[in-house]
């Protein structure tokens, strides 16, 4: 990919549709009509949101090269990563049956370089995606992030600004917390998901399940440390998803750029969450 300079952190989500049935042979409506209808179904907002609940987990990809970091995020991408929930949903529309609906959910760091044009990137070649930034930490960055294209923000800690400067477009925004009253501020002041950070530092499963029973009705992200084997632990616990980033993005592999280990990994993780995010 040419012309990707720069850094800074962003998160990828991507909202696609899955596999269709055969059209009937009396049909002349195109596929897209059908991925026009269900995408106007909701905001982008609320579609963003219902993507990270219905699917349970996040992918978190930091990467020392823009060209590395594509790669990862295209092998992520088409193998099913992130974010993928099968809604079994069966119905036909202008002759098309659809039975798998697919959401995928990436998030880029910081430290990776060129991640705005890696975004514009994978905008064009996924059309259907629905983008974000983490480690925001600025509206000045916030912008940037929508500008090319992001449909959430994610920040460790909360920023209000960020949210102020949101509130009235399309954009989700994810603030991190830690406590329960950061997480219980960050709501009342408008977040419609937090994200809890560093969870694994602060008791893991453990400590979701002490905040859901006060603190049940905020969505929340669990992030920091989590492996594969624990994702289902993690929702039933109390959390709307988890992070992943080592789980799938191996160190080793991106160091050796074996894209295949992270494909494998990025299909484990698939299974799991849709399988926790049922329940």
């Amino acid at each position: 990919m040419g012309g990707v300079v720069g850094g800074s952190s962003v998160s990828v989500s991507v909202l696609g549709l899955g596999s269709f049935g055969e059209k009937s042979a009396n049909s002349a409506i195109p596929r897209r009509r059908c991925t026009s209808f269900i995408a106007k179904a909701a905001s982008s907002v609320d579609q963003t949101l219902s993507q990270i609940r219905n699917s349970g987990v996040i992918a978190c990809l930091r990467a020392n090269s823009a060209e590395v970091a594509l790669e990862a995020a295209r092998v992520a991408l088409s193998g099913g990563i992130s974010v993928v929930s099968h809604f079994d949903v069966f119905f036909s529309f202008y002759g098309f049956k659809l039975f798998e609906f697919l959401v995928f959910s990436l998030e880029i760091v910081a430290s990776t370089p060129g991640v705005f044009e890696v975004i514009q990137q994978l905008v064009e070649e996924w059309p259907a995606t629905a983008l974000g930034v983490g480690t925001v930490l600025n509206v000045t960055d916030g912008k940037k992030a929508i500008n090319a294209g992001a449909k959430f923000l994610m920040s460790p800690v909360f920023v209000k600004e960020i949210l102020n400067d949101v509130r009235e477009s399309k954009v989700l925004y994810i603030p991190g917390a830690m406590t329960p009253t950061e997480i219980f501020n960050a709501y009342s002041a408008g977040a419609k998901l937090v994200k809890v950070y560093p969870v694994s530092a602060l008791g893991g499963t453990q400590y979701i399940k002490a905040l859901s029973k006060p603190l049940s009705h905020i969505p929340m992200v669990a992030s920091q440390g989590i492996r594969l084997d624990l994702i289902g632990e993690y929702i039933a616990r109390g959390a709307s998803a988890v992070v992943l980033s080592d789980a799938i993005f191996n160190k080793e592999a991106l160091a050796q750029r074996n894209y295949d280990v992270i494909h494998r990994l990025a299909h484990l993780a698939t299974l799991q969450g849709n399988e926790a995010a049922k329940w």
